[in-house]
């Protein structure tokens, strides 16, 4: 028996018990209803830290490989490399984040290089390339003060993107990241697609810690489908500490840039903001004391957080845990926000059960802020519109193709 089928029967065969979860805080009790399924203690039991960071490799055969990332630890050190306004001021050694992260590429090694930031808005594009040394980018200032940001948005042409983001030529023929830059210019679709990111990173161990990073599309264009992301992870053991992440649609993309294999994602400590499925992904992502917040100053009704498109079969996706859950006064005002819902990415012609992806989340031991549609929290999925579907029979598999995977346990309501 492979590894994930192991994997998928600890959690399809754990017993179904009708246990209230209210002494938790929360207003729905195992198993729920048809639109807001509730995990039993011992459904909940295998959706743990452990078990999302704990593997790596192929999902058809994933290898035991513990990560359990330690804080990320700055105070008091040292950078290797300072990014700040003006050249030598305060030991800056670079004006730009991208300049900044060519050297340490430059410097190779397989020691950690640190990369610190001074305060101040620092606009363009940041491509963290493969093979980059482990890397930690962090603020030398509170996250508010030390700005990340630039305005792109995924519906103009490869040719525009490539004119926006490299104006002065930022990325040339022979730097670090030209490949990357390369690979999103030359692209022969119609528009830019998921290039249209601030920070991109296709190196793992990645760790960000103190920033504020915005794509400032924002409100700028009407509710139809503009993605803009912030940030954008490719690559395994991403870190995110302590950041803001400042978006409408598609905020955070955690993938995982290889087809076939396990990146895992960790965030903690942080805000990220947005409209639409704006935190999505493939990447198995672990969220830890992170605020999600629904604003409705762009799309007034039918806001989406999350929208995970988890390889079939593998039983972990996104995890969140001791989060709050939050929705601006708009959304208060008439409460049609959706928690989330199933990518469904690449099943444009139909969702395959057992083949396309079918999107895997638990959202426990948090709190839930008004401005939900607190009986039907889950939307028809983006790409099929396949309707939301759950089983709340005994002994129910939490992994069958035909049903949807998105999940509560012990939340609180406000």
């Amino acid at each position: 028996m492979n590894t994930v089928r192991t994997l998928t029967l600890a959690v399809a065969t754990a017993a179904v018990t009708l246990t209230s979860v209210a002494a938790a805080g929360a207003a729905t009790t195992a198993p729920g209803t048809p639109t807001r399924p509730v995990l039993s203690e011992a459904e909940a039991a295998p959706f743990t830290p452990d078990n999302y960071l704990g593997f790596s490799g192929p999902y058809a055969a994933p290898v035991a490989d513990p990560w359990q990332p330690a804080p990320i630890q700055t105070a008091g050190r040292r950078p290797d490399f300072v990014v700040g306004p003006t050249l030598g001021a305060f030991g800056t050694t670079h004006t730009t984040v991208q300049t900044a992260v060519n050297a340490a590429f430059r410097a190779g090694g397989t020691a950690r290089r640190y990369i610190g930031i001074l305060p101040g808005t620092y606009t363009g594009t940041v491509f963290v390339p493969p093979g980059s040394p482990p890397l930690t980018l962090y603020g030398l200032g509170p996250p508010q003060a030390v700005r990340l940001e630039f305005r792109v948005d995924a519906i103009i042409t490869p040719a525009a993107w490539a004119a926006l983001v490299n104006p002065s030529g930022q990325y040339v023929e022979g730097d670090p990241a030209f490949r990357m830059f390369q690979s999103c210019a030359t692209r022969t679709s119609a528009n830019a697609g998921l290039c249209a990111t601030v920070l991109w990173s296709q190196s793992p161990d990645l760790q960000v810690r103190g920033l504020t990073i915005a794509n400032t599309l924002l409100d700028s264009v009407d509710a139809g489908t503009h993605q803009a992301l912030a940030v954008r992870t490719d690559a395994d053991r991403a870190q995110f500490e302590f950041v803001r992440l400042l978006g409408r649609q598609d905020t955070f993309y955690a993938n995982a840039g290889t087809a076939g294999r396990i990146s895992r994602v960790f965030v903690r400590g942080s805000y990220i903001e947005g409209d639409t499925d704006f935190v999505f992904g493939n990447a198995v992502t672990l969220f830890e004391q992170t605020e999600f917040h629904l604003v409705s100053s762009r799309k007034p009704a039918n806001g989406v957080i999350f929208a995970p498109s988890t390889a079939p079969g593998y039983p972990y996706g996104f995890l969140v845990r001791h989060a709050t859950v939050t929705a601006d006064a708009g959304y208060q005002a008439a409460p049609t926000g959706h928690l989330g819902r199933a990518w469904d990415q690449g099943a444009g012609a139909g969702y395959l059960p057992g083949s396309s992806p079918n999107g895997q989340l638990v959202i426990r031991d948090s709190d839930l802020g008004t401005g939900f549609d607190a009986a039907a929290p889950w939307a028809p999925a983006a790409t099929t519109s396949r309707p939301f579907s759950t089983n709340l029979e005994p002994g129910r598999d939490l992994n069958d193709p035909t049903r949807n995977r998105l999940w509560e346990f012990a939340n609180r309501t406000a």
